[in-house]
């Protein structure tokens, strides 16, 4: 479990906060305005009414008290940069602020960001992926150019098992788990036969899986 601080209780903040608490963390939420606090109360353990960027209004919540602060605030640049900044200031020790453009993110990285989230762009990333290619359901970017992909189990791998397929070899690209109705499957015996149905989680270099699957 851990203390999270969360600036900004607006519909980003409210969904994370919500996700957070059902994960167990506890959390402390700050917004300038009393409806979005309203909003959030049943997905956080405290709540205030405040304007964050305010040295003297973050001084009083001990902001070193908290494992990760994040700054949710995507909708006023200025506030965004200076609220960052002065909870870094102040030393939270882990500072992920939300950028709403590359203009942001860069600025928020100058001014005491340890790690961005870029909710927009990696919604069109994902986005563009999934609806790019057939039979891709989901897809998750890595760092460089690797992804998971989540897709479904080709005709061609019916009957012939992951050895036989050899995907590592031959597409440097692995099979991590394969989901059926049963649930998510990742202790694979690599001589079992595919059946039809299904799909398979794979790592690999986005250009690699592509090659893989034909996409």
């Amino acid at each position: 479990m851990k203390n999270i601080l969360l600036v900004g209780a607006g519909k980003f903040g409210q969904l994370t906060a919500k996700r957070m608490n059902e994960l167990g963390h506890d959390i402390m939420a700050i917004d300038s305005n009393e409806e979005h606090i309203n909003e959030i109360l049943p997905y956080v353990t405290h709540a205030l009414i405040g304007d964050a960027t305010k040295r003297e209004f973050l001084e009083t919540i001990g902001v070193t008290d908290f494992d990760v602060a994040i700054v949710a605030i995507g909708d006023d640049f200025q506030s965004s940069l200076e609220t960052t900044s002065l909870v870094k200031e102040l030393g939270a020790p882990l500072v992920v602020a939300r950028a709403s453009s590359d203009v942001h993110k860069k600025f928020l990285l100058r001014n005491g960001a340890d790690e961005i989230i870029y909710p927009e762009q990696q919604l069109a990333d994902w986005t563009a992926i999934r609806y790019s290619f057939n039979h891709i359901k989901d897809f998750i970017p890595l760092e460089g150019p690797y992804s998971i992909f989540e897709v479904e189990i080709p005709e061609t791998w019916i009957g012939k098992t992951l050895a036989q397929l050899d995907l590592r070899r031959k597409f440097s690209v692995n099979v991590i788990a394969i989901r059926r109705d049963e649930g998510l499957m990742a202790d694979m015996n690599p001589d079992d036969p595919f059946s039809k149905g299904g799909t398979v989680l794979v790592i690999g270099k986005d250009a690699d899986v592509q090659k893989c699957f034909k996409m």
